[in-house]
């Protein structure tokens, strides 16, 4: 006879949370040190492979997702050529096996005159 299980609590923050899926990190964290240097990696292995001088600035967002390690999405803003611009990066990490690798990095438009 099998012994009755209790019931499976789940709170609803566990329930905003999906395994693989892309999540927001809390506001006002995007400014870390931690994703800013995901950023400044994301650039300046940009500036090797193109031969290019963009000029990091600032995380303007972060988004996480659990994969094989963790699969970070920076938007952030640099300087190219005089002009602040804005680009989408996305980078893997591995930390057990101090692994960090772009995957992808695009430029998305011109940052908004301040």
């Amino acid at each position: 006879m099998q012994r009755a299980r209790p019931p499976l609590h789940i709170s609803p923050t566990m329930m905003e949370t999906k395994v693989g899926g892309i999540t927001d990190v809390p506001t006002g964290s995007e400014n870390s040190t931690k994703y800013e240097e995901l950023a400044r990696f994301a650039v300046q292995d940009y500036n090797h492979k193109q031969n290019a001088l963009l000029e990091f600035v600032k995380v303007l967002n972060v988004k996480e997702q659990v994969v094989a390690g963790t699969m970070y999405y920076i938007t952030l803003e640099a300087i190219d050529g005089g002009k602040k611009k804005i680009y989408e990066t996305k980078i893997w990490v591995k930390e057990w096996e101090n692994f960090k690798e772009v995957q992808e990095f695009k430029l998305v438009g011109d940052a908004p005159q301040s």
